[in-house]
């Protein structure tokens, strides 16, 4: 059942692949979210008729104190729906410390369990050596630290989520391409994202929302096809919330769908 695990990475990992330019003068200032913050989302796998329920994640925000500086601590958790546990059982955590007033990236961990396979990361930001600094291992891995050069604008998916909201959507055209760079386990990955325009959409229990749509090009791998087949709607609004993510994969597709927002 490798859709639980899809559904979960593709909502920490996809819907950040929104929006952020190469620079540096990407950090903003932060105008859409604040410190006790929680977003749910329902992971969903669609395959022809067939829709079957895979996972809830939340995503938290709380104020912190890192290296001296006002911060914000960002925090995703994702599990398996229970009656699915049996045979498949999920339970991912992300985190990541960010600058409070530019959303600069300090530090970032990732911690998961996903039908038996475990994988771990921890990176640090270094922006006095520019480097990014990661430790990681996974149950088919033993304990690995390695060192990167730390390209301007480097996020994280989680920090990348939230860096997004900020960005002035109204200001693209259709069509307008825009770089980004993550850093996605134990790699750094030059991408871009499509402006598609604005649309209304109807997901759950009928609720409607006004957005902004995306595709976002993937990279090809045992899951994902590769190429943009990848769409996120954010709302147009002042909050900038993902409310839905879809993503074709080898057989079906999967989309994480918004289902409730506290705190804003």
């Amino acid at each position: 059942m490798k859709f639980f695990r899809t559904a979960l990475f593709l909502l920490l990992v996809s819907i950040s692949k929104t929006l952020f330019a190469q620079g540096t003068d990407c950090y903003i200032i932060n105008n859409t979210f604040k410190s006790g913050e929680k977003v749910y989302y329902r992971a969903v796998y669609n395959w022809g008729f067939i829709w079957i329920n895979a996972a809830d994640v939340i995503f938290t925000v709380k104020d912190t104190i890192y290296a001296g500086e006002n911060c914000y601590y960002l925090k995703s958790e994702g599990w398996s729906l229970k009656q699915y546990d049996w045979f498949y059982k999920v339970r991912d955590k992300f985190e990541s410390i960010v600058n409070k007033d530019s959303l600069k990236p300090h530090w970032f961990r990732r911690d998961t369990y996903e039908g038996g396979y475990v994988a771990y990361n921890n990176y640090t930001f270094d922006y006095n050596s520019n480097n990014l600094k990661i430790n990681s291992y996974t149950s088919e891995r033993k304990s690995k630290l390695e060192q990167f050069p730390l390209k301007p604008c480097t996020f994280d998916v989680l920090s990348a989520i939230y860096y997004c909201r900020n960005i002035d959507f109204n200001s693209l055209v259709i069509d307008q391409k825009v770089p980004l760079t993550m850093a996605v386990d134990n790699e750094i990955y030059d991408l871009y994202i499509r402006f598609l325009g604005k649309e209304k959409i109807i997901i759950h229990k009928g609720k409607t929302y006004n957005t902004f749509k995306f595709s976002a090009m993937l990279v090809k791998g045992t899951i994902f096809k590769g190429g943009e087949d990848l769409v996120v709607w954010v709302t147009d609004d002042n909050y900038h919330i993902p409310v839905m993510v879809e993503a074709k994969i080898l057989i079906g597709s999967v989309k994480a769908l918004l289902v409730g927002v506290e705190g804003i």
